[in-house]
Protein backbone atom coordinates (compact mmCIF):
# COMPACT_ATOMS: atom_id res chain seq x y z
CA UNK A 1 0.00 0.00 0.00
CA UNK A 2 2.88 2.38 0.87
CA UNK A 3 4.64 1.74 -2.45
CA UNK A 4 1.42 2.17 -4.46
CA UNK A 5 0.60 5.41 -2.60
CA UNK A 6 4.13 6.76 -3.20
CA UNK A 7 3.96 5.83 -6.89
CA UNK A 8 0.60 7.58 -7.34
CA UNK A 9 1.82 10.64 -5.43
CA UNK A 10 4.91 10.98 -7.60
CA UNK A 11 2.97 10.31 -10.79
CA UNK A 12 0.33 12.89 -9.90
CA UNK A 13 2.96 15.50 -9.00
CA UNK A 14 4.88 14.91 -12.21
CA UNK A 15 1.72 15.30 -14.24
CA UNK A 16 0.54 18.34 -12.31
CA UNK A 17 3.07 20.64 -13.99
CA UNK A 18 1.67 22.20 -17.15
CA UNK A 19 3.03 25.50 -18.39
CA UNK A 20 0.24 27.96 -19.19
CA UNK A 21 0.45 29.03 -22.82
CA UNK A 22 -1.47 31.88 -24.44
CA UNK A 23 -3.07 31.53 -27.88
CA UNK A 24 0.02 32.68 -29.79
CA UNK A 25 2.26 30.30 -27.83
CA UNK A 26 -0.11 27.41 -28.51
CA UNK A 27 0.11 28.20 -32.23
CA UNK A 28 3.91 28.20 -32.01
CA UNK A 29 3.72 24.85 -30.21
CA UNK A 30 1.58 23.40 -33.00
CA UNK A 31 4.11 24.50 -35.63
CA UNK A 32 2.04 27.24 -37.25
CA UNK A 33 5.12 29.48 -37.47
CA UNK A 34 7.55 26.78 -38.55
CA UNK A 35 9.80 24.15 -37.01
CA UNK A 36 12.52 26.49 -35.64
CA UNK A 37 10.02 28.32 -33.43
CA UNK A 38 8.27 25.08 -32.45
CA UNK A 39 11.59 23.57 -31.36
CA UNK A 40 12.46 26.78 -29.52
CA UNK A 41 9.21 26.67 -27.53
CA UNK A 42 9.75 23.00 -26.78
CA UNK A 43 13.16 23.90 -25.32
CA UNK A 44 11.63 26.70 -23.25
CA UNK A 45 8.95 24.41 -21.86
CA UNK A 46 11.67 22.03 -20.63
CA UNK A 47 13.60 24.88 -19.01
CA UNK A 48 10.36 26.17 -17.51
CA UNK A 49 9.52 22.76 -16.08
CA UNK A 50 12.95 22.50 -14.45
CA UNK A 51 12.52 25.90 -12.77
CA UNK A 52 8.76 25.57 -12.06
CA UNK A 53 7.90 28.49 -14.34
CA UNK A 54 4.13 28.91 -14.56
CA UNK A 55 4.24 30.69 -17.89
CA UNK A 56 6.37 32.51 -20.43
CA UNK A 57 7.04 36.26 -20.32
CA UNK A 58 7.59 38.45 -23.37
CA UNK A 59 11.08 39.91 -23.77
CA UNK A 60 12.04 43.10 -25.58
CA UNK A 61 15.57 42.04 -26.64
CA UNK A 62 18.02 39.15 -26.60
CA UNK A 63 21.79 39.10 -26.06
CA UNK A 64 23.22 35.78 -27.18
CA UNK A 65 26.48 34.11 -26.15
CA UNK A 66 27.56 31.75 -28.90
CA UNK A 67 31.18 32.17 -29.97
CA UNK A 68 32.71 29.35 -32.00
CA UNK A 69 34.69 27.96 -29.05
CA UNK A 70 31.45 27.48 -27.11
CA UNK A 71 29.44 26.31 -30.13
CA UNK A 72 31.88 23.73 -31.44
CA UNK A 73 31.26 22.15 -34.82
CA UNK A 74 27.96 20.56 -33.77
CA UNK A 75 26.58 23.93 -32.62
CA UNK A 76 27.61 25.57 -35.87
CA UNK A 77 25.99 22.71 -37.83
CA UNK A 78 22.79 23.32 -35.84
CA UNK A 79 22.77 27.04 -36.71
CA UNK A 80 23.47 26.31 -40.36
CA UNK A 81 20.58 23.87 -40.41
CA UNK A 82 18.27 26.58 -39.07
CA UNK A 83 19.42 28.89 -41.85
CA UNK A 84 18.03 26.46 -44.47
CA UNK A 85 14.45 27.13 -43.38
CA UNK A 86 12.22 29.68 -45.05
CA UNK A 87 13.01 33.27 -44.02
CA UNK A 88 9.63 33.70 -42.30
CA UNK A 89 10.32 30.64 -40.14
CA UNK A 90 13.93 31.31 -39.14
CA UNK A 91 14.19 35.07 -38.59
CA UNK A 92 14.25 36.37 -35.00
CA UNK A 93 11.12 38.01 -33.64
CA UNK A 94 12.83 40.46 -31.25
CA UNK A 95 16.05 42.51 -31.59
CA UNK A 96 18.91 40.07 -31.01
CA UNK A 97 22.55 41.04 -30.56
CA UNK A 98 25.73 39.09 -29.94
CA UNK A 99 28.38 38.69 -27.26
CA UNK A 100 32.08 38.85 -28.27
CA UNK A 101 33.18 36.45 -31.00
CA UNK A 102 36.17 34.12 -30.87
CA UNK A 103 38.26 35.76 -33.60
CA UNK A 104 39.15 39.24 -34.85
CA UNK A 105 39.46 38.74 -38.62
CA UNK A 106 41.71 41.80 -38.94
CA UNK A 107 44.21 40.85 -36.25
CA UNK A 108 44.11 37.10 -35.62
CA UNK A 109 47.51 36.57 -37.26
CA UNK A 110 49.12 39.04 -34.83
CA UNK A 111 48.38 36.67 -31.95
CA UNK A 112 49.09 33.47 -33.91
CA UNK A 113 45.49 32.30 -33.80
CA UNK A 114 44.72 29.22 -35.87
CA UNK A 115 42.98 29.81 -39.21
CA UNK A 116 40.69 26.88 -38.37
CA UNK A 117 39.23 28.90 -35.46
CA UNK A 118 38.66 31.84 -37.80
CA UNK A 119 36.92 29.60 -40.31
CA UNK A 120 34.59 28.34 -37.57
CA UNK A 121 33.68 31.93 -36.67
CA UNK A 122 33.00 32.82 -40.31
CA UNK A 123 30.54 29.93 -40.56
CA UNK A 124 28.80 30.86 -37.30
CA UNK A 125 28.51 34.54 -38.24
CA UNK A 126 27.05 33.73 -41.64
CA UNK A 127 24.43 31.49 -40.01
CA UNK A 128 23.54 34.11 -37.37
CA UNK A 129 23.12 36.79 -40.01
CA UNK A 130 20.72 34.54 -41.94
CA UNK A 131 18.55 34.45 -38.78
CA UNK A 132 18.47 38.25 -38.58
CA UNK A 133 20.82 38.43 -35.59
CA UNK A 134 22.75 41.72 -35.37
CA UNK A 135 26.48 41.06 -34.94
CA UNK A 136 27.34 43.63 -32.29
CA UNK A 137 30.02 41.34 -30.79
CA UNK A 138 30.19 42.96 -27.39
CA UNK A 139 29.73 42.14 -23.69
CA UNK A 140 29.22 45.84 -22.86
CA UNK A 141 26.02 46.12 -24.88
CA UNK A 142 24.42 48.03 -21.98
CA UNK A 143 27.01 50.79 -22.51
CA UNK A 144 26.75 51.02 -26.30
CA UNK A 145 23.52 49.41 -27.60
CA UNK A 146 19.88 49.62 -26.50
CA UNK A 147 20.50 49.90 -22.74
CA UNK A 148 17.44 48.38 -21.04
CA UNK A 149 15.31 50.30 -18.57
CA UNK A 150 13.70 49.65 -15.20
CA UNK A 151 11.32 46.68 -15.30
CA UNK A 152 12.15 45.63 -18.87
CA UNK A 153 12.20 41.85 -19.39
CA UNK A 154 15.20 40.51 -21.33
CA UNK A 155 16.96 37.31 -22.32
CA UNK A 156 20.65 38.14 -21.77
CA UNK A 157 23.41 35.54 -21.91
CA UNK A 158 26.66 37.14 -20.80
CA UNK A 159 26.96 37.10 -17.01
CA UNK A 160 28.47 40.60 -16.89
CA UNK A 161 25.71 42.00 -19.10
CA UNK A 162 23.02 40.23 -17.08
CA UNK A 163 24.19 41.36 -13.65
CA UNK A 164 24.57 44.95 -14.89
CA UNK A 165 21.09 44.94 -16.47
CA UNK A 166 19.45 43.49 -13.35
CA UNK A 167 21.34 45.54 -10.79
CA UNK A 168 22.29 48.92 -12.25
CA UNK A 169 19.41 49.35 -14.70
CA UNK A 170 16.66 47.43 -12.89
CA UNK A 171 15.79 45.31 -15.92
CA UNK A 172 14.98 41.60 -15.54
CA UNK A 173 16.89 38.65 -16.92
CA UNK A 174 18.38 35.33 -15.93
CA UNK A 175 21.68 33.99 -17.24
CA UNK A 176 20.47 32.56 -20.56
CA UNK A 177 22.70 29.88 -22.08
CA UNK A 178 23.25 30.01 -25.85
CA UNK A 179 20.39 27.61 -26.75
CA UNK A 180 17.97 29.39 -24.38
CA UNK A 181 18.85 32.85 -25.71
CA UNK A 182 18.43 31.57 -29.27
CA UNK A 183 15.04 30.13 -28.33
CA UNK A 184 14.00 33.51 -26.90
CA UNK A 185 15.03 35.28 -30.09
CA UNK A 186 12.75 32.96 -32.09
CA UNK A 187 9.72 33.09 -29.77
CA UNK A 188 10.07 36.58 -28.27
CA UNK A 189 9.64 35.25 -24.75
CA UNK A 190 11.40 33.33 -21.97
CA UNK A 191 10.26 31.15 -19.04
CA UNK A 192 9.09 33.34 -16.16
CA UNK A 193 11.27 32.22 -13.26
CA UNK A 194 14.25 33.50 -11.27
CA UNK A 195 15.02 37.20 -11.65
CA UNK A 196 11.85 37.86 -13.65
CA UNK A 197 9.94 37.44 -10.37
CA UNK A 198 9.86 40.09 -7.60
CA UNK A 199 10.33 37.52 -4.83
CA UNK A 200 13.71 36.40 -6.21
CA UNK A 201 15.13 39.94 -6.37
CA UNK A 202 14.99 40.46 -2.59
CA UNK A 203 18.48 40.54 -0.98
CA UNK A 204 19.30 37.80 1.50
CA UNK A 205 22.91 38.80 2.27
CA UNK A 206 24.33 42.18 3.29
CA UNK A 207 27.81 43.74 3.25
CA UNK A 208 29.19 46.96 4.72
CA UNK A 209 32.09 48.53 2.81
CA UNK A 210 34.75 49.82 5.23
CA UNK A 211 37.27 50.64 2.50
CA UNK A 212 37.33 52.96 -0.52
CA UNK A 213 38.04 51.34 -3.91
CA UNK A 214 40.45 53.58 -5.81
CA UNK A 215 40.55 52.07 -9.32
CA UNK A 216 38.87 49.52 -11.56
CA UNK A 217 40.92 46.62 -10.21
CA UNK A 218 39.77 47.50 -6.67
CA UNK A 219 36.14 47.50 -7.81
CA UNK A 220 36.66 44.11 -9.42
CA UNK A 221 38.36 42.78 -6.29
CA UNK A 222 35.48 44.07 -4.16
CA UNK A 223 32.94 42.33 -6.40
CA UNK A 224 34.97 39.12 -6.30
CA UNK A 225 35.17 39.15 -2.48
CA UNK A 226 31.37 39.42 -2.28
CA UNK A 227 30.84 36.87 -5.06
CA UNK A 228 32.97 34.28 -3.25
CA UNK A 229 30.59 34.51 -0.27
CA UNK A 230 27.51 33.66 -2.30
CA UNK A 231 26.29 30.09 -1.82
CA UNK A 232 24.21 29.79 -4.97
CA UNK A 233 22.67 31.58 -7.94
CA UNK A 234 19.72 32.53 -5.75
CA UNK A 235 21.78 34.62 -3.29
CA UNK A 236 21.33 38.38 -3.79
CA UNK A 237 23.59 40.77 -1.83
CA UNK A 238 22.89 44.34 -0.78
CA UNK A 239 25.86 46.65 -0.16
CA UNK A 240 25.98 49.49 2.35
CA UNK A 241 28.58 52.06 3.34
CA UNK A 242 29.91 53.28 -0.01
CA UNK A 243 30.91 56.92 0.36
CA UNK A 244 31.37 57.49 -3.37
CA UNK A 245 29.09 57.21 -6.38
CA UNK A 246 30.57 54.57 -8.70
CA UNK A 247 30.80 55.18 -12.45
CA UNK A 248 29.45 52.88 -15.14
CA UNK A 249 32.91 51.35 -15.69
CA UNK A 250 33.41 50.80 -11.97
CA UNK A 251 30.04 49.07 -11.63
CA UNK A 252 30.87 47.07 -14.77
CA UNK A 253 34.03 45.60 -13.19
CA UNK A 254 32.31 45.18 -9.82
CA UNK A 255 29.40 43.18 -11.25
CA UNK A 256 31.43 41.18 -13.78
CA UNK A 257 33.79 39.95 -11.04
CA UNK A 258 30.92 39.15 -8.68
CA UNK A 259 29.22 37.08 -11.38
CA UNK A 260 32.49 35.33 -12.21
CA UNK A 261 33.43 34.41 -8.65
CA UNK A 262 29.90 33.75 -7.40
CA UNK A 263 27.58 33.00 -10.34
CA UNK A 264 25.62 35.93 -8.93
CA UNK A 265 22.98 37.50 -11.20
CA UNK A 266 22.13 40.62 -9.19
CA UNK A 267 23.23 43.00 -6.43
CA UNK A 268 21.83 46.11 -4.76
CA UNK A 269 23.86 49.11 -3.57
CA UNK A 270 22.21 51.43 -1.08
CA UNK A 271 21.75 54.88 -2.61
CA UNK A 272 22.97 53.76 -6.05
CA UNK A 273 20.95 51.00 -7.70
CA UNK A 274 17.26 51.59 -8.52
CA UNK A 275 15.66 48.88 -6.37
CA UNK A 276 17.81 49.21 -3.24
CA UNK A 277 15.35 51.67 -1.64
CA UNK A 278 12.72 48.90 -1.51
CA UNK A 279 14.66 47.13 1.25
CA UNK A 280 15.12 49.85 3.86
CA UNK A 281 13.77 47.68 6.68
CA UNK A 282 15.79 44.58 5.84
CA UNK A 283 16.87 42.79 9.01
CA UNK A 284 20.19 41.28 7.92
CA UNK A 285 23.43 42.03 9.75
CA UNK A 286 25.98 43.30 7.18
CA UNK A 287 29.36 41.58 6.89
CA UNK A 288 32.20 44.17 6.88
CA UNK A 289 34.71 44.34 4.00
CA UNK A 290 37.94 46.17 4.87
CA UNK A 291 41.25 47.15 3.29
CA UNK A 292 42.67 43.97 4.80
CA UNK A 293 40.16 41.91 2.80
CA UNK A 294 41.29 43.67 -0.38
CA UNK A 295 44.95 42.99 0.47
CA UNK A 296 44.26 39.32 1.11
CA UNK A 297 42.42 39.04 -2.20
CA UNK A 298 45.23 40.69 -4.19
CA UNK A 299 47.79 38.47 -2.47
CA UNK A 300 46.19 35.43 -4.11
CA UNK A 301 47.50 36.77 -7.42
CA UNK A 302 51.02 37.69 -6.31
CA UNK A 303 53.61 35.97 -8.54
CA UNK A 304 56.62 34.10 -7.20
CA UNK A 305 58.94 36.23 -9.38
CA UNK A 306 58.73 39.27 -11.69
CA UNK A 307 58.59 37.39 -15.01
CA UNK A 308 55.89 38.60 -17.41
CA UNK A 309 54.64 37.37 -20.81
CA UNK A 310 51.45 39.21 -21.68
CA UNK A 311 49.24 42.03 -20.40
CA UNK A 312 45.54 41.77 -21.23
CA UNK A 313 42.78 44.34 -20.80
CA UNK A 314 39.49 42.53 -21.38
CA UNK A 315 36.53 40.84 -19.66
CA UNK A 316 34.64 43.09 -19.78
CA UNK A 317 35.61 44.78 -23.06
CA UNK A 318 36.98 48.28 -22.59
CA UNK A 319 34.68 51.29 -22.85
CA UNK A 320 35.65 54.33 -24.88
CA UNK A 321 36.88 56.07 -21.74
CA UNK A 322 38.96 53.07 -20.65
CA UNK A 323 40.54 53.00 -24.11
CA UNK A 324 41.25 56.75 -23.84
CA UNK A 325 42.92 56.34 -20.44
CA UNK A 326 45.01 53.42 -21.71
CA UNK A 327 46.11 55.41 -24.77
CA UNK A 328 47.24 58.32 -22.59
CA UNK A 329 49.24 55.99 -20.36
CA UNK A 330 50.97 54.52 -23.42
CA UNK A 331 51.37 57.72 -25.44
CA UNK A 332 55.04 58.30 -26.27
CA UNK A 333 56.15 55.02 -24.65
CA UNK A 334 57.18 51.65 -26.05
CA UNK A 335 56.08 48.25 -24.84
CA UNK A 336 59.04 45.97 -24.13
CA UNK A 337 59.81 43.71 -27.13
CA UNK A 338 59.40 40.56 -24.99
CA UNK A 339 55.92 41.55 -23.81
CA UNK A 340 52.58 41.54 -25.61
CA UNK A 341 49.89 44.03 -24.58
CA UNK A 342 46.33 43.36 -25.74
CA UNK A 343 43.23 45.52 -25.34
CA UNK A 344 39.81 44.14 -26.31
CA UNK A 345 36.90 46.43 -27.14
CA UNK A 346 33.60 46.51 -29.00
CA UNK A 347 33.66 47.14 -32.78
CA UNK A 348 31.53 50.27 -32.29
CA UNK A 349 33.99 51.59 -29.71
CA UNK A 350 36.95 50.79 -31.98
CA UNK A 351 35.46 53.08 -34.66
CA UNK A 352 35.42 55.96 -32.17
CA UNK A 353 38.95 55.11 -31.02
CA UNK A 354 40.13 55.35 -34.63
CA UNK A 355 38.35 58.69 -35.08
CA UNK A 356 39.90 60.17 -31.93
CA UNK A 357 43.50 58.92 -32.44
CA UNK A 358 43.13 56.61 -29.43
CA UNK A 359 43.92 53.54 -31.54
CA UNK A 360 46.96 55.26 -33.02
CA UNK A 361 48.50 55.97 -29.61
CA UNK A 362 48.02 52.39 -28.39
CA UNK A 363 49.29 50.76 -31.59
CA UNK A 364 52.21 53.17 -31.91
CA UNK A 365 53.45 51.94 -28.54
CA UNK A 366 53.30 48.34 -29.75
CA UNK A 367 49.93 47.45 -28.25
CA UNK A 368 47.45 45.19 -30.05
CA UNK A 369 43.79 46.20 -30.21
CA UNK A 370 41.34 43.36 -30.76
CA UNK A 371 37.78 44.30 -31.66
CA UNK A 372 34.64 42.26 -31.23
CA UNK A 373 36.34 39.60 -29.09
CA UNK A 374 37.16 38.93 -25.46
CA UNK A 375 40.41 37.20 -24.65
CA UNK A 376 39.00 34.27 -22.69
CA UNK A 377 36.56 33.09 -25.39
CA UNK A 378 38.99 33.11 -28.32
CA UNK A 379 40.75 29.82 -27.59
CA UNK A 380 42.95 31.40 -24.91
CA UNK A 381 44.76 28.18 -24.07
CA UNK A 382 45.77 27.54 -27.68
CA UNK A 383 46.95 31.09 -28.38
CA UNK A 384 48.85 31.04 -25.09
CA UNK A 385 50.69 27.91 -26.20
CA UNK A 386 51.32 29.34 -29.69
CA UNK A 387 52.90 32.51 -28.24
CA UNK A 388 54.60 31.00 -25.21
CA UNK A 389 52.43 33.05 -22.84
CA UNK A 390 52.23 31.71 -19.31
CA UNK A 391 52.35 34.69 -16.92
CA UNK A 392 49.44 37.08 -17.62
CA UNK A 393 48.79 40.42 -15.95
CA UNK A 394 45.48 42.31 -16.00
CA UNK A 395 43.41 44.88 -14.13
CA UNK A 396 40.32 42.66 -14.50
CA UNK A 397 39.47 40.41 -11.55
CA UNK A 398 37.11 38.48 -13.82
CA UNK A 399 39.75 37.57 -16.39
CA UNK A 400 42.27 36.79 -13.65
CA UNK A 401 39.78 34.25 -12.34
CA UNK A 402 38.79 32.71 -15.68
CA UNK A 403 42.25 32.41 -17.22
CA UNK A 404 43.65 30.59 -14.21
CA UNK A 405 41.39 27.79 -15.45
CA UNK A 406 43.04 27.97 -18.87
CA UNK A 407 46.48 27.28 -17.42
CA UNK A 408 47.74 30.86 -17.09
CA UNK A 409 49.48 32.24 -14.01
CA UNK A 410 47.44 35.40 -13.51
CA UNK A 411 48.48 38.62 -11.76
CA UNK A 412 45.89 41.24 -10.79
CA UNK A 413 46.90 44.88 -10.52
CA UNK A 414 45.92 48.39 -11.59
CA UNK A 415 45.92 49.51 -15.23
CA UNK A 416 48.78 51.88 -14.43
CA UNK A 417 50.96 49.10 -12.98
CA UNK A 418 50.06 46.80 -15.86
CA UNK A 419 51.22 49.42 -18.37
CA UNK A 420 54.39 50.14 -16.39
CA UNK A 421 55.20 46.43 -16.26
CA UNK A 422 54.57 46.00 -20.00
CA UNK A 423 56.96 48.84 -20.80
CA UNK A 424 59.68 47.69 -18.38
CA UNK A 425 59.39 44.02 -19.35
CA UNK A 426 58.96 42.76 -15.79
CA UNK A 427 56.28 42.95 -13.14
Amino acid sequence: IIYITLFLYLKLNINLYIMKLNELEKEIELGKFGDPRRLALEHQKKVGKFFDAEKLIEVSQVHIMADAEALGYSGIDFLENLSTYDKSEREVWVPTITDPRGADFKAYENIKQSKSFVDMEERAIKAFKSLGVMMTDTCINYQVFMPPVLGEHLAFGDTGSSIYANSVLGARTNFEGGPSALASSLTGRTPMYGLHLEKNRIPNKAFSIKCEPKDLSDWGALGAIIGKQMNSYWDIPIIYGLNIKPTSDELKHFGAAMASFGSTPMFHIDGVTPEAHLFKNLKIKPEPITDLDLDIFYNQFLPKDNKLDVVVFAAPQLSLDEMRILSEMLDGRKIHPNISLIACTAPSVKVLCDTNDISKKIERSGGIILEGVCFYNMHAREIGEANGWKRLMSNSAKISNILAGYGYETVLSTMEKCVESACQGTI
